[in-house]
């Protein structure tokens, strides 16, 4: 990816899923150079360029290579996010946001960006869709798998099988899922302030762990994809769905 030329996306909407998920339109001419892709955790690096750099004036074309090569205080901060959805006919993507409070640099961003704002992105990647062969499918993660999941859950075939986990601060942040009927969805409360979100708050005290491997396991073929900010709930979770 680190010698792939940015797309400059401009942005067309957004709009509050729920008080701490933000969606993000992005159109405009970065779809000359995007392709979507058919993995489901299709994600992106967006480069956030100092609002005193003028990104015409950098050296061309934008490039990661071309960013390790600035001054260490004119690079760009790089943050990964899923594409929730990729759309050609409209030339749009969407992009979901984790709002954490003012800390950081994408929440921040997504919350004041406007119609018209341009953003760059280099990507898309991506490793995982769901398999038609499986007997059944289980999906586990936190606000941060949030929008790969549902990508996965769309893409399910109608008859699909499964167990979606999903862990959030509380129930003001559940939010429509279209899904299969034999997929059924648990979320999971966090509890506490919904906005921390991290290896240090994300599954105090293991709740999707607890949730997923309390939870009746279904007969035949699994496949697993399990994905979230707080890395070290995940770590746990991950050996977890290994039952012979």
């Amino acid at each position: 990816m680190a010698d792939r030329p940015l797309h400059t996306f401009e942005v067309v909407s957004t709009g509050q899923l729920s008080p701490h998920i933000l969606r993000v339109v992005l159109g405009g001419r970065g779809f000359d150079t995007f392709t979507p892709i058919e993995f489901t955790d299709s994600y992106v690096k967006f480069a956030f360029i100092r609002d005193d750099i003028d990104a015409t004036t950098l050296p061309q074309p934008l490039t990661l290579q071309s960013f390790a090569a600035l001054p260490t205080r004119d690079q760009p901060i790089l943050r990964t996010y899923t594409v929730r959805r990729a759309d050609p006919a409209a030339r749009q993507i969407t992009v979901d946001f984790v709002l954490h409070g003012e800390q950081g640099v994408a929440g921040p961003w997504a919350r004041a960006a406007r119609p018209g704002d341009t953003v760059h992105l280099v990507g898309p990647n991506g490793a995982y869709r769901p398999d038609p062969a499986a007997d059944w499918h289980l999906f586990a993660g936190d606000e941060a798998g949030l929008p790969a999941i549902g990508a996965a859950l769309e893409a399910l075939p109608p008859e699909a099988v499964g167990k979606a986990f999903i862990e959030i601060g509380g129930p003001d942040d559940e939010i429509d899922l279209a899904r299969p009927e034999g997929v059924h969805l648990t979320w999971v409360h966090r509890g506490g302030r919904a906005d921390l979100v991290g290896d240090d708050r994300a599954g105090d005290n293991a709740p999707l762990v607890s949730a997923v491997t309390g939870s009746q396991w279904l007969p035949g073929q699994v496949q697993v994809f399990i994905h979230g900010e707080a890395e070290a709930a995940m770590q746990k979770l991950r050996p977890a769905p290994r039952r012979g």
